[in-house]
């Protein structure tokens, strides 16, 4: 099946094109990744919500993937990627609200997005919730560096200083592949996606407790670049969250089928 493209202003979208025939869940992945990213990498199985009562759509964000995208870093803060999503959904779903899982930078634009239309969503599955707040300016100026070290020294270097950089310990243990691979992102686009990240943030705490929608985080532990703390500091203020800690990798293997029932409920 050919995907369904949708136009932005500057970036072509790639998206799973629905049948129409179920109610959506939509997709939103995690940066420098995309669908094709997170099937080989074996981390992430979404696909038990894929039944009869519901039809996952994914998409590749902006400059991920096949989608297409310009090096300008405004084009990937948050608030645009859930803008971006925001067209998504109107395209696959242009009467009915939908469910919305993310992963890391995907999270992040569903709670934007939530933010901006919320009679779009009914449910939430938030997984890997990214730092945030006070976390968040240690993790930005990471990503400012590491875009001026592709510009001036390209990919190569990149891979050496993901390479000396230990994974999370639950990756290790749940056997997945810690060999750098290349981000699903062009390396003429990459830095700026990175500084767009570096200029992003989540909602501020008043305005995430206006989200009514219920909602499961599903964060692991031992991920300094996706820390407990965000998705703690979530479950207090969104009135009606869950949250559910993976602390081995099994856990994280069965996210799939905990969204598929959470979204059924």
């Amino acid at each position: 099946m050919t995907d369904l493209r949708i136009p932005r202003d500057g970036a072509d979208l790639a998206v799973d094109r629905p049948s129409g025939a179920r109610p959506i869940a939509v997709y939103a992945h995690g940066m420098s990744s995309s669908r094709r990213f997170d099937d080989e990498s074996g981390i992430f199985d979404w696909t038990p919500v894929d039944g009869d009562d519901r039809e996952l759509v994914r998409f590749d964000a902006r400059g991920h993937g096949e989608s297409t995208g310009r090096p300008v870093p405004a084009d990937y803060i948050w608030t645009a990627l859930a803008d971006d999503l925001l067209a998504v959904i109107d395209a696959v779903s242009p009467e009915e609200p939908v469910d919305a899982i993310g992963a890391s930078m995907g999270s992040a634009a569903i709670l934007w997005a939530v933010l901006r239309a919320p009679h779009r969503f009914r449910r939430l599955v938030l997984s890997l919730t990214p730092t945030a707040w006070e976390t968040r300016a240690g993790h930005s100026s990471g990503y400012l560096s590491t875009a001026t070290l592709l510009e001036n020294e390209g990919l190569d270097a990149l891979f050496a200083m993901v390479s000396a950089m230990p994974p999370p310990p639950i990756i290790t243990a749940g056997g997945w592949s810690t060999e750098p691979r290349p981000p699903a992102v062009d390396v003429g686009l990459l830095p700026s996606v990175m500084r767009g990240a570096a200029q992003s943030d989540l909602p501020d705490v008043e305005s995430v407790t206006q989200i009514t929608h219920p909602t499961l985080l599903l964060p692991w532990d031992t991920d300094a670049g996706h820390p407990v703390s965000t998705a703690q500091r979530l479950a207090e203020l969104l009135p009606d969250a869950t949250l559910e800690i993976a602390t081995e990798p099994d856990h994280v293997r069965q996210w799939g089928a905990r969204a598929a029932r959470f979204l059924g409920a």
